[in-house]
């Protein structure tokens, strides 16, 4: 499955770091920054959650709320948002529901091994709940200024 441009936005219900649940119908209203990740306490999901983080005041401003969703447990996520000093909320898809709705769990090669992951996407959601913007494949310098400067457009 696979999600488009201008479709509604698949909702989920994921359990978070701290604790508890969040969904994207509890989030209608606000832009959401929606991002896939393969896994915590890595280099290349460190550097792009870190990036988020030193970007948080500037999503702040324009009322986005930014949500990282990987395969880990919530226990890791809490372990890697303290770490860090993380500002947002990460959720845990361990069975990737979210990830096969938005099309992100897919087949992936390392030195010649095959196995399903995550590939590396971003989703800006608007208030109404569709997709306004996507990246698929996602290469971790410069990303999150480009999110940032599609969602100040809009």
């Amino acid at each position: 499955m696979t999600v488009e441009v201008g479709e509604a936005a698949p909702d989920f219900e994921l359990e978070t770091d701290g604790g508890g649940t969040i969904s994207l119908r509890e989030l209608r209203g606000r832009k959401v920054v929606l991002y896939f990740y393969p896994k915590d306490d890595t280099p290349g999901c460190t550097r792009e959650a870190c990036a988020f983080r030193d970007a948080m005041p500037d999503f702040e401003k324009l009322a986005a709320t930014i949500i990282g969703v990987s395969p880990d447990s919530t226990e890791r996520h809490a372990r890697f948002r303290e770490k860090y000093d993380l500002p947002f909320t990460l959720a845990s898809d361990p069975e990737q529901k979210a990830a096969k709705a938005y099309g992100v769990w897919v087949e992936k090669s390392m030195y010649g091994r095959k196995y399903m992951g995550i590939e590396r996407s971003t989703f800006l959601i608007d208030e109404g709940g569709k997709i306004a913007a996507i990246w698929r494949k996602v290469k971790v310098p410069g990303h999150v200024d480009a999110v940032l400067d599609a969602t100040a457009r809009g």
